[in-house]
């Protein structure tokens, strides 16, 4: 019982830390503890109610960042990407899929991490953010996957840390949001869920809000190095995961 609260609790401060820090990575960060107690379906189910919850401060600080329009560009194409992925859920791999995503975020985080001077992506490219925000949500509906690849898009787009931070966090919140509802639908949080998730939740909440005062103090221009390095790292924990059988 002691190393099961220690886990969790360890699970909620770490995976809401990062997602107060970055927006982003909560289950990446979080699962490997929770594996350690829980099946992996009730590990999932924590690990995304809490990313929802624990991103709303994230979001609010951000507010005057968020851009409707731009939000439509990543949220719409991934709703109609959503079932596609859940379809596909079926046919495909999701070990060989989460594996790819791994080795991508590895190479992606690799060798940006290394360059002196990052590219920006300039201009007004809707089609290439409906694009990643359409891939996100096959990722979603597949893997629980859908913050990769805008993270890897947006952190190369020359937006202030605010507005990359606005672009990103919202969209995983409805994505995942959406996922909840449906693991929610299928009767995933019974009794034994919902008495871990009170253990993990208030973790993750101090964690989250620790992040966030982090994130407030990070020198503009280096939210997007801290992005880029946290896909390195995630894409190795992932890798991990899907190693050992755990994604």
């Amino acid at each position: 019982m002691e190393f099961a609260l220690i886990c969790m609790i360890a699970a909620g401060l770490s995976g809401g830390f990062i997602n107060g820090l970055a927006g982003f990575g909560t289950g990446l960060f979080a699962l490997g503890w929770l594996l350690q107690v829980l099946p992996p379906h009730e590990a999932v189910a924590i690990v995304v109610a809490c990313s929802v919850l624990v991103s709303l401060p994230g979001v609010w600080k951000v507010r005057m960042h968020i851009s409707l329009a731009r939000q439509a560009r990543f949220l719409l194409p991934a709703l109609a990407g959503m079932p596609l992925g859940t379809g596909l859920l079926q046919l495909l791999d999701v070990r060989l899929l989460s594996m790819l995503v791994a080795i991508l975020m590895l190479v992606y985080g690799g060798y940006f991490s290394l360059r002196r001077d990052l590219p920006a992506i300039k201009g007004n490219w809707y089609g290439g953010d409906a694009g990643v925000g359409f891939l996100g949500g096959i990722m979603g509906g597949m893997a629980g996957l859908s913050g990769a690849l805008p993270s890897m898009w947006i952190a190369l787009r020359p937006w202030s840390k605010g507005e990359q931070r606005a672009a990103l966090q919202p969209f995983n919140m409805v994505i995942l949001g959406i996922v909840a509802v449906l693991l929610w639908r299928d009767g995933v949080f019974d009794a034994a869920v919902t008495k871990a998730f009170l253990i993990v939740f208030p973790a993750s909440l101090v964690g989250s809000l620790f992040g966030l005062w982090c994130f407030g103090k990070i020198p503009e221009g280096m939210y997007s190095r801290i992005l880029i390095g946290l896909m390195f790292v995630s894409g190795a924990i992932l890798l991990v995961y899907t190693f050992f059988g755990k994604v």
